[in-house]
């Protein structure tokens, strides 16, 4: 076992559990706070907006601190943002408590992907971020059911007195896992803002974006599209996510082994699928039986994507890698927002909730052009060579 990339999991569990259990949760939200379902969804644009919108500002006010003290700080910002998440009386108190327990989102998958790449040799880089990020796939196959299902039983705002509670027990694991010295790249922060501005970095950073948009114009409604196409009641559609969140963690495990294999043939694969999957859930969704294998692979592919995006990011700005990995994180999480934007413009514009996989298939072939263009581009680099 490697005692720093379990805390470091057990970390990424709780900030990913806080992240995506809100959309099981959406309903129960929009009829408490009496708002409407696209309002609500809003909550996740805002979560997402606010992992962007902190990702520099967190990247310059940690650029020297020490790493160990940096992520156990940031841990103790998610435990304050999901206290009033828990406590909030009112939808503008819940969009200000999502927008502060984000803050720490970017930075902290941003230092810990360099951290957990730095702790292995340098062929299982994408192995160990991969194993990093189990932890925001095991929330979704654990936490992201199991707290929809406690939200459902108890209240929604138990579920995040339970993130809270989890939040505690990872900054304790990060006090006492890591390594006291970690080691830091020396420089100045905004030079490295001027060394992100390269035309590949900046394609790494779309290719997350896009990736994220996909999902998401898709898995922010997906408690509707559960309940209201297919058919699952409530409590049916808790398992439906975790065989969705199994799904998750499998093409997280097997996406982290092949990014370390052929990195840009793979994620040109990955996003292929992604679309087929998609264009394939419109007509599946009707049914309960094959949307079970549809949401299944449909959850190995999203995530197959993320280790890969991450260490294309690192590879890309090798002068920069933990401030170009945090704003990856925003990247992936601007996507996040832009997708759960687009999906509610969807359904306030009267389409049905079938057409939604169609959008996010739409934007799964956009990556894939993103991913080839890039190669074309490593291809121009290394012909002087």
């Amino acid at each position: 076992m490697n005692w720093p990339l379990f805390a470091l999991a057990v970390a990424a569990f709780g900030i990913g559990t806080t992240e995506f259990v809100i959309m099981g949760l959406l309903p129960d939200v929009a009829r408490d706070l009496g708002v409407t379902a696209p309002a609500a969804g809003m909550l996740v644009s805002g979560y997402a907006l606010g992992v962007a919108a902190g990702a520099p500002i967190l990247a310059i006010l940690t650029a020297k601190w020490p790493r160990k003290q940096a992520l156990v700080g940031l841990m103790c910002l998610f435990i304050l943002g999901n206290v009033l998440c828990a406590l909030a009386p009112n939808y503008v108190f819940l969009m200000v408590a999502r927008v502060v327990t984000a803050f720490c989102h970017a930075a902290f998958f941003g230092i810990g992907s360099v951290v957990a790449a730095e702790l292995v040799a340098p062929q299982k880089r994408a192995q160990a971020v991969a194993l990093m990020f189990t932890g925001l796939t095991v929330a979704n196959i654990l936490g992201v059911p199991l707290g929809t299902a406690f939200g459902h039983a108890a209240g929604w705002r138990s579920t995040f007195g339970a993130v809270t509670a989890i939040g505690v027990l990872a900054a304790i694991m990060l006090w006492t896992m890591l390594p006291k010295k970690i080691p830091m790249q020396a420089g100045n922060i905004f030079q490295e803002f001027r060394s992100i501005i390269d035309t590949r970095v900046q394609l790494s950073l779309l290719t997350s974006t896009l990736a994220s948009i996909s999902m998401f114009s898709v898995i922010t409604y997906i408690a509707y599209i559960l309940l209201d196409v297919t058919g699952f009641t409530t409590q049916q559609e808790s398992w439906v996510l975790l065989l969705f969140g199994a799904g998750i963690t499998v093409g997280g495990l097997v996406g982290g082994k092949l990014a370390d294999w052929k990195l840009m043939p793979v994620m040109c694969g990955v996003f292929l699928c992604i679309a087929v999957v998609l264009g394939l859930f419109s007509i599946t969704s009707h049914y309960k039986w094959p949307t079970l294998a549809t949401m299944f692979a449909w959850g190995a592919f999203a995530f197959a994507v993320v280790p890969g995006a991450q260490i294309r990011v690192l590879d890309t700005a090798r002068g920069a890698p933990n401030l170009a990995s945090t704003l990856n994180q925003g990247a992936f999480n601007l996507g996040n927002a832009t997708g759960a934007w687009v999906g509610g413009l969807a359904i306030s514009a009267g389409l049905p909730l079938t057409d939604l996989p169609l959008i996010g298939a739409f934007f799964a072939l956009l990556g894939l052009a993103t991913v080839a263009f890039s190669a074309s581009l490593d291809k121009r680099v290394r012909a002087p060579a």
